[in-house]
């Protein structure tokens, strides 16, 4: 089935929490100039909420795009081939948690503590594991997009991300102010909860 803009810009309202509109268009895949005219629609209506040109679902917004899920994706949750690359995913989410762990904190005297990231060897070794977990996971990640070409844009956005903490920003490994490689997986997470309608488990 067809997925309209208006279900889409919500969508990447629902992923993309207090984001800005050109965020948002980037993850509800609807050309840009649409994008604009659906979300001052959605406003309007009372489905979105505008905070500063931050945009946010309203109480009813959230009802209405939860509601369309299983009508609009119906489609990619009978894909074996997709669903099977999400299970993958999940398999491999449970490695990046512990790699996230490894990364945030380092042992000192048997006790976990804070990385102040002022081991540099320590860092690479990290980067190098998270470079590892990417390449395994590359052959499920290329089955979503075969999916749904819409999930392209995680690949880009991971890449990107690995490219950048490899060449030495260690920002783009989990810093959640950028789109660094922690917050877009964690985003991709939610979109494919989201439209298979699973929970995400804490």
């Amino acid at each position: 089935m067809a997925i309209n803009p208006t279900h889409s810009v919500m969508h990447g309202v629902a992923i993309k929490k207090n984001g800005t509109l050109e965020e948002i268009t980037v993850i509800s895949g609807v050309a840009p100039a649409v994008a604009k005219v659906t979300m001052e629609a959605a406003v309007l209506s009372g489905r979105i909420i505008d905070v500063d040109g931050r945009y946010m679902l309203s109480s009813a917004g959230h009802m209405i795009v939860t509601a369309e899920y299983s009508r609009f994706y119906a489609d990619l949750r009978n894909d074996t081939k997709f669903v099977a690359a999400y299970e993958q995913f999940e398999l491999i989410n449970n490695d990046l948690k512990q790699l996230i762990t490894q990364w945030q904190t380092v042992e000192i005297g048997g006790k976990r503590v804070a990385n102040d990231h002022s081991d540099a060897d320590y860092d690479d070794k990290v980067i190098g594991r998270l470079g590892d977990l990417h390449e395994r996971f590359e052959p499920a990640l290329d089955a979503l997009v075969a999916g749904d070409s819409r999930f392209g844009l995680y690949k880009v956005a991971l890449t990107e991300a690995l490219e950048k903490a490899e060449d030495g920003d260690t920002a783009w490994v989990s810093d959640a102010r950028t789109a660094s490689y922690h917050t877009v997986w964690f985003e991709l997470h939610e979109d494919l909860l989201r439209v298979l309608g699973h929970e995400r488990q804490e």
